[in-house]
């Protein structure tokens, strides 16, 4: 590509490249999009036989799923303001190598806390190769074309989700290579190389024109909060709460305190804090972000799903990746005719989406009590629905109160509270699941448990769904600019 391309940055107005090689440049950006979400949702359906192989415990299972979530959501605006500094092509290629080796790591893992090491290894190269990708496409496409490639961006994690479920389970059955729950891991590796390979050829590194200096500090004193909050509630219930973990829990809000304060002062002596503060006097943005959360705390779903049909129930993990597929199909169904369901409906789409989803986890809860036989597909298809709708629109909700000039940030921070929703939710929720389980092991106890969980989900959907509502009241839906997911 041309000089100009090259020098082009995220502030810039220059017009991007036209070489007949974007198109080239954006599968391989989508390779490594594809990876993310797709290692998030197939090691669902491999954490029953994860557990028996490795002798894990419950509060591990949850770690394996949490700790890459929570690494994810910490480091998500440091990997895009690395990029910006040190050029998107060097950290996207760092990032999928990272993420390849990683995943290298896991597949070998001997023991729960090599799994979890190679988890959070995965989660923290994942955030030095994601946030890279939508800043590259705007560099990439012309204006004129820019909203096919985030459609094709978009569809991405939608066939994501459905991999994962169909590759979870079709790998910890078949076994390749002799492989079980390892095969799950190794396959990033070929996905990895393409991506990587494909860059040399393909990627400039371009950067933007005007860099912010990394707020280390920001980053320390976040990671802090969020692990004296996830680590607690995924390992409390399993040690008998312990003092030293409450006072780990306790620690939580003064290590966020201590954030707030450090940000305050940065942005006094000119420096450049991880969070701009002021976007939070905003009470339409407060709310996006409590309804984002909130909906994506539904991650846990998941996780109690799978072990439900497989130590309950007594499905093979390959049935079990086949009985989700109702949610992801109607999930990726949904994300396709999400763009003019908002521009028809406006804010209320997010309603609606919520709707969907809350009636179809309430059909799902029924059909597993046997209230409603025959129901589960039902449901699962309705709450998919409901998920491809609200999640092309939340952040374009959120954004749609903030100034321009904060777009890129506020849609970072949102992208990272949807992460926190997901360790969170995996954390909490999984905890509830599990110790709603106790020690039983029949079915009957594997469905109590099952239901309860996803009823918190239920709960906390039909609260995201009031807060949609309030926010559709307070103004219309708008465009996001295509800035405000590059941080």
């Amino acid at each position: 590509m041309n000089e100009q391309a090259k020098k082009t940055g995220i502030g810039s107005t220059e017009t991007p490249a036209t070489d007949p090689r974007r198109w080239l440049a954006l599968l391989v950006l989508l390779l490594g999009a594809f990876l993310p979400p797709l290692d998030f949702t197939v090691v669902n359906l491999a954490l029953p036989t994860i557990r028996q192989d490795l002798g894990a415990t419950s509060s591990a299972v949850q770690f394996v799923i949490s700790a890459y979530a929570a690494t994810y959501a910490v480091f998500l605006i440091t990997g895009g303001r690395l990029g910006d500094l040190f050029g998107r092509r060097l950290m996207f290629m760092t990032g999928v190598a990272g993420f390849t080796l990683a995943s290298v790591l896991c597949g070998t893992a001997w023991s729960p806390n090599a799994l979890i090491a190679g988890r959070i290894l995965q989660g923290l190269t994942a955030t030095a190769m994601a946030p890279q990708v939508l800043a590259s496409i705007r560099i990439l496409f012309p204006a004129s074309e820019q909203g096919r490639a985030l459609a094709l961006y978009g569809a991405t994690f939608g066939l994501a989700n459905i991999f994962g479920q169909i590759l979870g389970g079709v790998l910890v059955s078949a076994h390749p290579f002799g492989l079980a729950w390892q095969a799950i891991f190794l396959i990033n590796v070929p996905i990895g190389l393409a991506a990587f390979i494909g860059s040399l050829f393909f990627l400039d590194n371009s950067r933007a024109q005007q860099t912010q200096k990394l707020d280390v500090g920001g980053v320390a004193l976040l990671s802090l909060t969020l692990g004296l909050l996830v680590y607690p509630l995924v390992e409390g219930r399993e040690n008998g709460w312990p003092l030293w973990i409450i006072a780990m829990l306790a620690g939580s809000p003064v290590a966020l305190i201590a954030f707030i304060r450090f940000e305050k002062w940065l942005a006094a002596h000119a420096g450049s804090p991880l969070v701009e503060l002021s976007l939070f006097r905003n009470s339409r943005f407060v709310m996006g972000i409590v309804m984002a959360m909130a909906f994506y705390m539904q991650s846990s779903f998941f996780l109690t799903f799978s072990v439900w049909l497989q130590s309950g129930v007594g499905m093979t993990p390959f049935n079990a990746g086949m009985a989700t597929l109702p949610y992801v199909v109607g999930g990726f169904v949904a994300s396709l005719m999400s763009s003019h369901l908002m521009q028809r409906l406006g804010a209320r789409a997010l309603t609606l989406g919520f709707a969907l989803q809350v009636v179809g986890f309430g059909i799902v809860m029924l059909a597993a009590s046997k209230a409603a036989s025959g129901g589960l597909h039902i449901g699962l298809a309705c709450a998919g629905l409901g998920w491809g709708i609200v999640v092309p629109s939340v952040i374009k909700a959120v954004i749609g109160s903030v100034d321009q000039r904060h777009a890129g940030l506020a849609s970072g921070v949102v992208i990272s509270s949807l992460q926190i929703g997901a360790a969170l939710g995996v954390a909490m929720i999984g905890g509830v699941f599990y110790n709603a389980l106790g020690v039983s092991q029949d079915l009957e106890a594997y469905t109590h448990a099952f239901i309860l969980a996803l009823g918190c989900n239920v709960a906390l959907l039909a609260l995201a769904g009031v807060l949609s509502l309030l926010l559709s009241n307070q103004g219309s839906l708008t465009s996001l600019p295509v800035s405000a997911t590059e941080s």
